[in-house]
């Protein structure tokens, strides 16, 4: 059997491990060597007491990957797959090529922690790299569309990665939630897979067919042509200049591949014809052991109707300034007969929202979602947050927050499968 060790980032509650560990087979196992979680600011870290409850406390760190990085390096064992959702907020410029501090934000300086520890590893870095974000990141600045994710591209070329991505929508593949997410693999030169890349002449045909990802996530074909361009070198320099003429669109599609600072990149259909989990079939119908509390008051049901509604109105800010407000409606209640909409961390509590979810049960009344329904929208086993290392329970409104900002366990799971018939 081949072993995959495994260091997790930014672990969450353990969405990354949960996919692994389901794509092990008798071939090749993926073992978790270490794993970091560390929630700034937070009192209580309560992810970490989360995961430490369900998968032990040995080789995990509740400590700030950038201290941990800067000061006590010798703690991150070698390992063969780096994995990690790295926090998707405040991306900004890189000023120097290997500082952390070029990262303005106290959150998108946390993709420098990954950069710094594959370049201390050196030699010893990780073959396979495996992570999660924001759809966003493929465009974010406004004032420089696709700057942060070309820096990053850039720092792995630099590394000696190959670098594929692709966004995927989690229930366009069955999942039970309308997730997207960009999800990145890297290969490291001198791995198989990194060699196959090098040698093929098609590389459109890599990224719809032959790639891991298109053997984990299958897509019909393209809708746009195979566009190319070349980033590399100095990260300054791409801070800098890349998309410096502000275009409206960023040069990176849904899909591509980044080799020998070479980009590659498309606009990719998903392709999936099997069983689709819908909203309604992961709540509890059982009125009777959902809490009252989770029911809609009816005196607040006209401000929750207000919130979803569409609107067309004036308003003022707090220094005075008029403006023209609109938005659309949204479906109210949220419909059963699909996949969820995307749970976002201000998920919990009883207080109306446009963004909470609502359905109706059989009686007619109108319910939040329970944190279980919660976590099974991202398929993690029941009630994996309900309990804390100290034996505490975890609040509801922290067990929302934390689905809000976990991952769907099935997405990994498929990467993983496809990434271990690699190897």
């Amino acid at each position: 059997m081949k072993k995959i060790r495994v260091v997790e980032l930014f672990a969450g509650v353990g969405g990354f491990r949960l996919g692994l560990n389901s794509a092990s087979n008798e071939k090749v196992k993926y073992e978790h060597v270490w794993s970091s979680q560390w929630e700034p600011g937070a009192v209580t870290q309560h992810a970490s007491q989360i995961y430490i409850k369900q998968f032990g406390s040995d080789n995990h760190s509740c400590e700030d990957i950038q201290k941990v990085v800067e000061n006590n390096f010798e703690k991150i064992p070698n390992h063969d797959l780096l994995v990690g959702g790295f926090p998707c907020q405040d991306y900004s410029v890189a000023r120097t090529a290997n500082q952390a501090k070029g990262i303005k934000g106290k959150k998108g300086v946390l993709w420098w922690s990954i950069f710094n520890i594959l370049n201390k590893k050196n030699k010893n870095s990780p073959d396979f790299l495996m992570l999660e974000n924001v759809d966003r990141l493929l465009k974010s600045p406004s004032g420089q569309r696709g700057r942060d994710f070309a820096v990053m591209l850039a720092s792995l070329d630099n590394l000696g990665y190959a670098v594929e991505w692709r966004v995927v929508n989690a229930a366009d593949y069955g999942f039970p939630q309308r997730r997207r997410r960009v999800f990145i693999l890297g290969y490291k030169k001198g791995t198989k897979i990194y060699d196959s890349i090098i040698k093929i002449k098609d590389i459109k045909r890599w990224i719809l067919k032959d790639g891991v990802i298109a053997n984990a996530c299958p897509v019909k074909d393209t809708v746009s042509n195979l566009n190319d361009f070349t980033i590399g070198g100095d990260l300054e320099k791409i801070s800098k200049n890349f998309s410096s003429n502000k275009p409206t669109k960023s040069p990176f599609e849904n899909s591509g591949l980044m080799i020998n600072g070479k980009v590659y990149t498309t606009k990719t259909i998903p392709e999936y014809n099997g069983k689709k989990i819908l909203l309604k079939n992961i709540i509890v119908e059982d009125e009777s052991k959902i809490p009252l509390e989770f029911f809609i008051k009816e005196i607040d049901k006209k401000r929750w109707e207000y919130l979803k509604g569409g609107k067309k109105e004036a308003r003022k800010s707090k220094s005075g300034f008029e403006y023209n407000y609109s938005e659309g409606p949204m479906v109210f209640p949220d419909s059963l007969d699909k996949p969820s909409r995307t749970i976002v961390t201000g998920e919990g509590g009883s207080s109306p929202s446009r963004f909470k979810h609502v359905i109706k049960t059989k009686s007619g009344k109108l319910r939040r979602l329970t944190p279980l329904e919660l976590e099974r929208l991202n398929m993690f086993p029941d009630n994996h947050t309900k309990i804390m290392r100290n034996g505490n329970i975890t609040p509801d409104v922290k067990r929302a927050f934390i689905m809000g900002n976990a991952l769907v366990v099935g997405v990994i799971g498929r990467l993983g499968k496809a990434l271990a018939s690699f190897i």
